[in-house]
């Protein structure tokens, strides 16, 4: 799809980011400053790489006129393409021009980057959903990506967590987890989970998360009160 073209430099229109959670007034975006880090480590050669990969989302008079990442990044955040909680084109870019330490720098972004309070689950969901994703990682082996898949995780995303962590089921398996919940923010639910397990024939799985859950809902909580 072509854009319209738009002469970059002094006179090109910055996207203004969307707010990120935990930058407040005066406080430098951690979003933009994870994208003119990776600007400023870019090669003139690996740009031009990104600029081609980008031919079929970008209009090639807007790319022609790219000279810098940085330049790239404000074109793709003006079409949305890339936002502060949507760096999978991102990290696919810097993959194919092999520079797994930027795109390290993203996994690490995407790990620690606070997410808005009011799209978390409650503390008693957080509280069961630890306890079931430990039973889950310490039962569930080489059929952790059937088990994802059955959680709506994009092929793409498992196919980058197992690189990451490729002679380690069990991180994978925790790495995947854990984007599902911040994938699902305040949606996601143990009952989702069971669910799954279900439905990829996982049932001695499925039953140890129930009973764990059992009897975390028997025990007070941290404030003493019973669940």
């Amino acid at each position: 799809m072509d854009f319209p073209s738009g002469r970059l430099g002094q006179d090109a229109e910055i996207p203004r980011a969307r707010p990120v959670p935990g930058a407040g007034p005066g406080a430098v975006s951690p979003f933009l400053s994870l994208l003119n880090s990776i600007s400023s480590g870019l090669s003139d050669a690996e740009l031009s790489e990104m600029k081609f990969l980008c031919r079929d989302k970008i209009g090639k008079r807007k790319l022609d006129a790219v000279q810098s990442g940085r330049e790239l990044f404000s074109i793709l955040m003006e079409q949305q393409l890339i936002a502060h909680d949507n760096l999978e084109l991102l990290r696919k870019l810097l993959q194919h021009i092999r520079r797994d330490d930027l795109q390290s720098q993203v996994v690490h972004f995407e790990e620690e980057e606070p997410h808005a309070p009011d799209n978390q689950p409650d503390g008693h969901e957080k509280r069961l959903l630890k306890a079931a994703v430990k039973v889950i990682c310490d039962s569930v082996g080489r059929e952790w990506k059937k088990l994802m898949r059955e959680l709506g995780m994009a092929e793409v995303k498992l196919d980058r967590i197992a690189a990451l962590h490729p002679y380690n089921l069990y991180e994978q398996l925790v790495q995947a987890l854990r984007e599902w919940q911040l994938w699902k923010g305040k949606d996601a639910k143990v009952g989702d989970l069971i669910k799954a397990l279900r439905n990829c024939n996982l049932n001695l799985v499925a039953d140890l998360v129930e009973e764990k859950i059992s009897q975390l809902n028997m025990e007070p909580d941290e404030k003493g009160i019973k669940l």
